[in-house]
């Protein structure tokens, strides 16, 4: 589903505390190193071209992961880093802890060194997002949400003193924090002077939620956007059948904006209503997709933004 022509510009010189961005989700980039994703050249070339001066790090290792080459590489085309990106499981307790931060504190480091101050913490999934193989159980005992909880407090604390980073947490479809309901309850259980939310739009339409309440519920706890929609057709088949994330992917289930929910306009005007300046970066899931897919998408979202005022 999607749509070629912009709306006109119905909230001109409006979202001034917002922050537009894109990242290699955008471009079919899902892991380090893969033959159907586009080279890393490639999308730093388009990204700009495209209109986009922030961009996300994606997966650790598909960028060069060496900071003064990343930055010749970025600087030349005008592109600033917003954020990196890790994967966690945290809900397991200390026992993977020293694993987890091993991966962590190497993101940290490059994300600091290019000069961005966000980590996005994305939990584990229950179910494998290629294959849907069942993981674990989707629902965490209350001993697992406490770990939860305790070991993010902890994951903030340690990569702010260290690497000067806030650290925003990413409700995922597939993972134990994606809908209202759970959601609610990881934020209401930790410190909002260690853990804030990056809020995905898709991910949480995706799980049943409305972005717009929970930016009025929560708004102190919105350290971060992600931009991304559904097809609402494909979901209710996904949901039907029980589809995993990574098929559903497959199959459209994100689409290019306009063409999904939730709108947007109304998303970006309740972020701006906070009085806080926000990223807001482009996701729209494609993995895998042909080369050639991404490049005009990413154009016509960029024109399709500005005319929201962003």
């Amino acid at each position: 589903m999607t749509s070629p022509v912009a709306p006109l510009n119905r909230y001109p010189d409006r979202l001034n505390r917002i922050r537009i961005g894109s990242a290699p989700d955008s471009w079919g980039v899902w892991f380090p190193d893969d033959p159907r994703q586009v080279p890393w050249r490639r999308f730093l070339d388009e990204v700009a071209e495209a209109g986009y001066e922030w961009i996300e790090l994606g997966p650790y290792g598909y960028l060069p992961s060496d900071p003064a080459v990343l930055a010749a590489e970025t600087g030349r085309r005008g592109l600033k880093v917003s954020a990196g990106t890790v994967f966690t499981g945290l809900h397991h307790g200390p026992a993977v802890w020293d694993a987890t931060w091993a991966h962590v504190s190497a993101v940290a480091a490059l994300t600091e060194a290019m000069g961005a101050r966000h980590l996005v913490v994305i939990p584990s999934f229950w179910r494998d997002d290629k294959t849907g193989k069942v993981l674990e159980d989707s629902t965490l005992t209350a001993e697992q949400w406490r770990e939860l909880t305790r070991q993010t407090e902890r994951l903030g604390r340690e990569v702010r003193e260290r690497y000067g980073l806030e650290i925003v947490v990413h409700p995922h479809a597939d993972t134990h924090i994606d809908g209202e309901e759970n959601v609610a309850r990881f934020l209401d259980a930790t410190d909002p002077a260690l853990v804030s939310l990056c809020l995905d739009t898709g991910h949480y339409a995706y799980c049943g939620g409305d972005s717009v309440k929970l930016i009025e519920t929560y708004g102190e706890r919105i350290g971060y956007l992600h931009l991304k929609q559904v097809d609402p057709e494909v979901l209710a088949g996904v949901v039907a059948e029980g589809v995993p994330f990574g098929p559903a992917v497959a199959r459209g289930v994100m689409c290019e904006p306009p063409g999904g929910v939730p709108a947007l306009e109304p998303v970006l005007a309740a972020a701006q209503a906070l009085g806080v300046e926000l990223f807001a970066i482009v996701e729209q899931d494609m993995y895998p997709c042909p080369p050639e897919k991404p490049f005009p998408i990413a154009e016509r979202t960029r024109r399709f933004l500005r005319s929201c005022g962003a």
